[in-house]
């Protein structure tokens, strides 16, 4: 099983990306454990924020305690569906398919929701399945929300912000990619099977919640946006130092707009491990409603 290395005595320095998984890992252990809970639940997109929580909770817990859900609408691909099971069957989780599309079908006759309202039913009914089988079985939910995505309020409330604890909350994206690459080299060098997905990591980010989504429709590509938030979120820098620093004054106006007007999401979200300087909740907290803007 894989185990972290333990803090004190003479062992050697970690590299950085190891430091950083390892502290995931005991953070995670810590709170099922000492919050009396035997397993978690997961639900699994095939992408690469669900593929990273299930490779944390398989190491911290036992992945004969983790248990993933998949639960595919019709814009769910091929390729996510198929992601997820071979995570699974990498991985040894437990592992179930549930379709929302009779909920969806459901709903839509009812509503006749369209646009977004449309896509963050698919979400919320995610959500609904995962409490729901939460409740029933006994597992606490994992939220797969990553630092980029709860920057920008990139997330449905009562969606995908639903669980326990969020694992990788503070955990930029860019950094998300990093650590599963460097959890499947780790397994490589041990003559393991890796346990993320090639191509969970390849391919481009996708809510998949309707036709052809990406991420970077709604979002700049994650190494900008990564780079801007570290200057605002964890330095404290404003916009005229950071459109100083090489950045297309726009487009950090737009990125920081969306920050500032995401704060009543981030209050909504489930606790998470620690690992920068300053973590979104008591590092860095503003008013949830304020009419103060940076131009």
């Amino acid at each position: 099983p894989y185990e972290p290395v333990v803090p004190g005595g003479y062992a050697d320095r970690l590299e950085d990306d190891e430091e950083v998984y390892d502290a995931l890992v005991v953070g995670l252990r810590a709170y099922v454990r000492k919050n009396g809970f035997r397993s978690v639940l997961i639900g699994l997109s095939g992408g690469i924020d669900s593929a990273l929580v299930a490779a944390l909770a398989c190491d911290a817990i036992g992945a004969q305690n983790v248990y993933g859900v998949s639960m595919p609408s019709k814009y769910s691909s091929d390729h996510s569906r198929g992601d997820a099971a071979d995570l699974a069957d990498r991985t040894g989780l437990n592992f179930r398919t549930v379709s929302i599309e009779p909920m969806f079908d459901a709903y839509m006759g009812a509503l006749g929701l369209s646009g977004l309202a449309e896509e963050n039913l698919q979400s919320r009914l995610r959500g609904t399945t995962l409490m729901a089988l939460s409740n029933q079985e006994g597992h606490i939910v994992l939220a797969p929300g990553n630092k980029s995505e709860l920057a920008v309020g990139y997330s449905t409330l009562y969606g995908d912000s639903v669980g326990a604890y969020g694992p990788i909350k503070d955990v930029y994206k860019s950094d998300v990619f990093r650590l599963a690459r460097y959890r499947n080299r780790a397994a490589e060098e041990r003559g393991e099977i890796p346990p993320i997905p090639e191509n969970s990591i390849v391919k481009p980010p996708s809510a998949e919640l309707r036709p052809g989504q990406v991420d970077t429709d709604s979002l700049p590509d994650y190494p900008v946006l990564d780079a801007v938030l570290e200057l605002y979120v964890d330095r404290d820098q404003g916009l005229e130092a950071i459109a100083r620093a090489g950045f297309d004054r726009e487009l950090v106006a737009r990125i920081l707009r969306m920050v500032d007007t995401a704060e009543y999401k981030r209050r909504q979200y489930p606790p998470g491990t620690k690992i920068s300087a300053k973590g979104f909740g008591k590092d860095r907290r503003l008013p949830i409603t304020n009419g103060w803007r940076e131009r």
